[in-house]
């Protein structure tokens, strides 16, 4: 495997991004000598951006509005999943915790894995 090394800093990690860059145009075939160069830089930029430049997980709610963003969903769609627009509002707010049925459905209806939203959030006072 041609020209690899380690990244160290930040100029390392440059590098090995625009190496990448080029496969996303053009994917290599898997198991090829290109395909095999394109998996280990890749892992090598997600061991070094995970150690240098963590993501924190986000709330459940936190999480959920983004989801809804990303998916041009509104209040009234997650009303709509959870049988009430009010219940959906509560939610939202943090004046209602999510409950079994509710992650339920949103990770079977809307996909959102069910592990991100049991984890435990504040609610408003």
């Amino acid at each position: 495997m041609r020209d690899i090394r380690p990244i160290r800093n930040n100029e390392d990690l440059a590098w090995a991004l625009k190496e990448v860059d080029v496969y996303f145009d053009t994917p290599p075939e898997i198991g090829s000598e290109e395909g095999d160069r394109f998996t280990v830089l890749c892992d090598l930029i997600e061991a070094y951006e995970n150690k240098h430049y963590p993501i924190e997980p986000m709330e459940p709610i936190d999480l959920l509005k983004a989801h809804m963003e990303n998916t041009n969903r509104t209040q009234g769609d997650l009303g709509k999943l959870f049988g009430s627009r009010q219940r959906a509002s509560e939610v939202l707010r943090r004046r209602r915790a999510l409950s079994k049925e509710m992650i339920h459905l949103l990770s079977s209806e809307w996909h959102i894995p069910a592990d991100l939203l049991v984890v435990p959030y504040k609610l408003a006072a």
